[in-house]
């Protein structure tokens, strides 16, 4: 918790006591059910809370803004997202029904109230919303085409409409295949830890 303390200090408390709460919710349900990396386990602030809170450091989502978080696994980055803003309302998806499971037992321990989930397919999610987030779940251009149609307009934000990816490693040639305008933000600029050496956060709009 130090390092999300680090990053994050104008969390409230309750947030932080919140964010505290996922470590034992998920050692708990990793020994039942593989919905992190057991590599991972060991640094499960840095490598799977403080890279969801990452799209943090670029935006500020206003009070009513909707998000939907495709491919969640486990809750990432929408559980996280959603402790930091309590105003914002989150739709978590996942075609795997156990990962859902997981997710929606997490949401009710740490009672939030902001949070929906849905075990369903990205293409098959009905409605439109101002971010949609991910991590890693398909290639740059699949994934765009999968869920263009679903983002709302008009912009509110400080950025415009669109998709947060989180991904590491090189996509050059992803980003040359995007049908779209897109920013890349190189994570390495805000965190110093080495995990973040190769991480970049993709904005697509």
């Amino acid at each position: 918790m130090e390092i999300i303390k680090k990053y994050f200090p104008g969390l409230a408390q309750w947030q932080f006591d919140k964010l505290q709460q996922l470590w034992p919710l998920y050692k708990y349900w990793n020994q039942k059910i593989n919905v992190i990396s057991r590599k991972d386990t060991d640094h499960f602030y840095i490598r799977h809370v403080l890279h969801s809170m990452a799209i943090l450091k670029v935006i500020t989502f206003r009070p009513g803004a909707s998000v939907l978080d495709v491919g969640t696994g486990g809750g990432f980055p929408g559980i996280p997202l959603a402790i930091c803003s309590p105003d914002a309302q989150f739709l978590l998806v996942d075609s795997v029904g156990k990962k859902i499971m997981v997710v929606e037992e997490v949401v009710q321990k740490l009672g939030l109230n902001n949070v929906s989930t849905m075990k369903i397919r990205a293409e098959d999610v009905d409605g439109h919303f101002d971010f949609i987030t991910s991590r890693a779940v398909k290639s740059l251009p699949v994934f765009y085409r999968w869920i263009a149609d679903k983002i709302k307009t008009p912009h509110r934000h400080t950025l415009a409409n669109g998709i947060l990816y989180l991904k590491g490693g090189d996509f050059d040639n992803e980003l040359d295949e995007l049908d779209c305008k897109y920013q890349v933000f190189d994570l390495s600029v805000v965190f110093s830890e080495p995990f973040f050496e190769t991480k970049k956060l993709i904005h697509m709009y």
